[in-house]
């Protein structure tokens, strides 16, 4: 354990202990799962506002089911298939880049496009799977669909604070910029915005999220994470500050909720899902906020 994680989980344990916190900070993977949501929140919060702002849903979702192509590459060429960080990020930044470039360079709408691109990749990962399926049982495959917090180790720790270290070096200063050439392009052009390369940028910096959250959460529930409190947020937000900051608030207190109350109260409820029902209770209860106060207007009127 590293000095940090060690520092950390020691002082955690100890209120735990002594009944300062919930039972369930006991537990070493507790912790580590914990320290995982308060990067995830974050990231997954700040990207998913943008996502939505630029419609890039169905992008996320072909970026991690194509990480299942990376990991059969890496087991091809050597590498630890409980952790082929290696092969998934550089397949995948090889794909969305490639994606990203195409889509510049045709009329197809972006729909169609990334459905090409991600029947593509399926199709050569299932066919590297015949290959790698005599090296590794192809259950482990599932660590990359569906994912597990609980379950994550120190390599999948220091591999997410890394990007998010690189997300928070990169994006913060350009996030104004990607931000401007999402909405107007135009404007953002004529401010000196280079908006070809943010926009490349951005799908870097979402590649590269999503890779490093797929044995956390899963490539099936990563999608749902960037969207649902993005979403949520914009019920009952009257501003682009507001929807960002409360995407990373909502985002943040799904996996949280969705870590602790299923072990509290020992509830049969997978921690990924759990993350994503909290997430998607929240999106109810805007809902229903929104829908409220627009009665509420109407009737006023």
């Amino acid at each position: 354990m590293t000095p940090f994680y060690a520092f950390m989980g020691e002082h955690l344990q100890a209120l735990a202990a002594s009944g300062a916190l919930p039972e369930p900070f006991q537990y070493e993977f507790v912790i580590n799962a914990l320290l995982c949501a308060l990067l995830i929140g974050p990231l997954l919060g700040v990207l998913g506002s943008m996502v939505m702002i630029k419609r890039m849903a169905f992008f996320s979702q072909a970026v991690g089911n194509a990480a299942m192509t990376g990991v059969a590459i890496g087991v091809l060429i050597g590498e630890s298939y409980t952790s082929p960080y290696v092969s998934m990020f550089s397949f995948c930044l090889l794909f969305s880049l490639t994606l990203k470039y195409t889509q510049h360079h045709t009329t197809l709408p972006s729909d169609t496009l990334i459905g090409v691109f991600l029947s593509i990749s399926l199709a050569v990962g299932a066919s590297l799977l015949l290959f790698v399926s005599a090296k590794i049982n192809t259950h482990v495959m599932e660590s990359v669909l569906f994912g597990s917090i609980l379950a994550v180790d120190h390599t999948d720790m220091n591999v997410l604070l890394a990007v998010t270290v690189v997300c928070a070096i990169v994006g913060l200063p350009l996030y104004n910029g990607m931000l401007l050439a999402s909405l107007n392009p135009s404007l953002a052009r004529a401010r000196g915005v280079p908006v070809r390369g943010v926009e490349y940028v951005f799908v870097v910096l979402v590649t590269l999220v999503t890779v490093a959250c797929l044995k956390i959460v899963g490539a099936v529930l990563v999608e749902a994470l960037l969207l649902i409190p993005a979403a949520a947020a914009r019920n009952i937000s009257r501003s682009l500050g507001e929807l960002v900051w409360r995407s990373v608030a909502i985002a943040v207190f799904s996996c949280v909720v969705g870590i602790l109350v299923p072990m509290q109260f020992h509830l049969p409820v997978p921690t990924g899902g759990a993350i994503v029902l909290a997430a998607a209770a929240v999106f109810v209860l805007t809902t229903i906020v929104r829908a409220s106060a627009s009665r509420f207007r109407s009737v006023g009127m």
